[in-house]
């Protein structure tokens, strides 16, 4: 300092403002009035009262790709591989081939070279209809734990069905008697995989059925 405000330097502006104000009226600053002023004039920005819109935007954008990252990351668990959609389950694919090298394949007799099933160990209880060198179904029987996504598997009572598969056309039931049925997803028609369910007498699901017709409709196997 050479004893004049005016000769202070213009880079400093917190030395800046100490300078020119008399110094009597220095201590008539709070504390918390100071270090506001110092925390301007070091970052160049006006004080705010709250977060900027660009910090709150670069916050909202960080945290979800932080956690996306950690769920692709995150391994695949064993309840997802239990679940069954009208893509199919696991590794086994509708419309596609059996993957070599997989768990599934033909046991025990068959019904013809035309129409085969192949089963695996890893999923207990269910077996897929392969026809023309492709998965046209997969059925989903008693002894199996795999569900929907919607949590519907086999012992679920037919309420529990209409609730998230309401429209579902009704027929009766091939072997057994009323209330028996089969409950067919009105798309099955078009090609397109479909879902079908058998109800038993009691009631409750019997059978989950996933696939393309007309192997969807068998109501024994590959018949």
């Amino acid at each position: 300092m050479n004893g004049s405000s005016g000769a202070v330097r213009r880079g400093n502006p917190v030395r800046a403002v100490l300078v020119s104000c008399p110094m009597r009226n220095i201590a008539a600053f709070s504390a918390s009035a100071l270090i506001a002023l110092s925390l301007a004039a070091c970052s160049g920005a006006e004080p705010t009262g709250g977060a900027s819109a660009t910090d709150a935007a670069r916050a909202g954008s960080t945290a979800p790709a932080s956690e996306a990252s950690q769920a692709e990351a995150a391994p695949v668990t064993n309840a997802s591989a239990k679940v069954i959609g009208l893509e199919g389950l696991g590794d086994l694919r509708i419309g596609q081939p059996v993957p070599k090298g997989s768990t599934w394949a033909e046991r025990g007799a068959q019904a013809g070279d035309a129409c085969r099933t192949v089963t695996s160990p890893d999923y207990p209880g269910v077996y897929a209809i392969v026809e023309q060198d492709r998965v046209r179904r997969i059925t989903v029987g008693k002894r199996s734990d795999v569900k929907l996504v919607e949590g519907i598997g086999v012992g679920a009572a037919e309420k529990d069905v209409a609730k998230w598969f309401a429209g579902f056309r009704e027929e009766p039931h091939k072997y057994e008697d009323a209330p028996a049925k089969y409950l067919t997803a009105p798309n099955a028609a078009s090609g397109d995989p479909a879902l079908r369910f058998e109800i038993g007498q009691d009631g409750k699901v019997s059978l989950i059925h996933v696939g393309t017709m007309p192997a969807l409709g068998y109501v024994e196997g590959c018949l």
